[in-house]
């Protein structure tokens, strides 16, 4: 299992409406290519509020590959995504980096 952080930094004004989209449609359409939702996140003390911090979930390298592309071609997401952004990006940053458990992690 490798485990997948994303940071989201929202654009002025488009918290509220990044987290709608994640609630009320990302997670499912995740889940249906195959990205295991493990948690989200925003700030309370000591960073910045603009945040939406997750973590997502792949068997693989090979399967998290397969299931970005799917994810990206899925024609439901893209409706989601342009409807979401018709006043403009929801984000301003978006940074990733991949996670693989320690021999000790209780999280495997």
């Amino acid at each position: 299992m490798i485990y997948e952080l994303r940071i989201y930094e929202a654009a002025p004004g488009k918290m509220a409406a990044l987290q709608a989209r994640f609630r009320d449609h990302t997670l499912e359409i995740f889940e249906r290519h195959g990205i295991k939702n493990v948690g989200y996140w925003t700030a309370s003390v000591g960073d910045w509020n603009d945040k939406l911090i997750y973590i997502v979930a792949f068997e693989d390298e090979g399967q998290r590959e397969k299931a970005w592309a799917s994810f990206r071609d899925d024609p439901e997401w893209q409706q989601v995504r342009a409807a979401s952004e018709v006043d403009g990006p929801l984000t301003t940053r978006i940074t990733n980096a991949l996670w693989a458990p320690t021999d000790f992690s209780p999280l495997q």
